[in-house]
């Protein structure tokens, strides 16, 4: 079974307004609530996929329990921990003709009593399962959350993808995880430089091999996509052709095409190009894409 975590759930509600005046009432052209959350983005795009997973983390209030009976209307299993007090962020995504405004908000605490029994479901896990996880983390989490997971499950054949960023990224190396995502952005302040194109990602990649992942793959929005396989090739294309229309959720398609390409051939051109297909998809769409369109951009690579 496949596992996502998502630390900081949320409901996110898209609202397109045509003319979009500040400090002046607005009338909406378009609105949507959706459940968000980087893992749950994953396991959405997985459903589309043909691949089951298990959503879990923490959740609070109504909004909590919104987010499990969309995921539930989706078909993605949920399994999340209730929290005693507050209420799963909303998040606010207002696209106007000048561009996207993301307005997050900053979702409840968790208590150490919560935090133990997340780990005491990842204890449950066993050989041939995946767990993904992705995201930033609420303050009342300790900020090695994610090293402390990736060495729970260390030696038990769990095979571990995660998105993150700086410190939450390099401090898992160690635990080798299968598959890592950072952008050439994330990538490039890891490493103090500037990195722009394929070719300057290349060496870079191979580093984080160095330090211990096995899969390093990277996201370079219009500039394509770079592999550092554990086969010991790399992997790179350019961007498909698209009009951008949403930035939320690329980079966790990219994911999980990735797993989904590479669970289903154990093959990395296949995983590569299925993952850049997802990813791009959910760029050109107005939410997260739907397997027609993944497959369509999969069948033009």
């Amino acid at each position: 079974m496949i596992y996502t975590v998502t630390f900081n759930p949320s409901l996110d509600y898209l609202i397109h307004i045509d003319d979009f005046k500040p400090g002046e009432v607005n009338r909406m052209s378009f609105e949507r609530p959706y459940p968000g959350g980087k893992g749950i983005n994953v396991s959405l795009v997985l459903k589309e996929l043909g691949c089951e997973s298990t959503a879990i983390g923490f959740s609070a209030g109504f909004t909590g329990r919104e987010i499990h009976r969309r995921l539930e209307e989706a078909g993605v299993k949920s399994d999340f921990i209730e929290l005693p007090e507050g209420t799963s962020r909303i998040n606010v995504k207002l696209k106007t003709p000048s561009g996207e405004t993301d307005m997050n908000g900053q979702g409840p605490g968790i208590p150490e009593d919560k935090i133990q029994e997340l780990f005491d479901k990842l204890d449950t896990l066993g050989s041939g399962d995946v767990l993904v996880i992705s995201g930033s983390i609420p303050g009342s989490l300790p900020n090695n959350i994610y090293e402390q997971i990736l060495k729970r499950v260390q030696g038990r054949q769990i095979m571990t993808a995660v998105d993150a960023t700086g410190e939450l990224l390099t401090k898992v190396l160690p635990y080798h995880p299968f598959l890592v995502k950072p952008n050439h952005h994330e990538l490039s302040e890891i490493f103090q430089t500037d990195l722009k194109t394929r070719g300057e990602v290349i060496p870079y990649a191979k580093k984080m091999q160095v330090m211990g992942a096995q899969n390093v793959l990277v996201s370079m929005a219009g500039e394509g996509a770079v592999l550092a396989a554990a086969d010991g090739q790399i992997y790179q294309g350019d961007a498909p052709k698209g009009t951008v229309k949403n930035s939320v959720g690329a980079g966790d398609s990219m994911v999980a095409g990735f797993l989904a390409g590479y669970l289903k051939t154990q093959d990395y051109q296949e995983a590569f190009s299925l993952g850049v297909s997802a990813g791009s998809a959910s760029a050109f769409s107005d939410a997260l894409a739907k397997k027609d369109e993944i497959l369509a951009i999969r069948n033009q690579l």
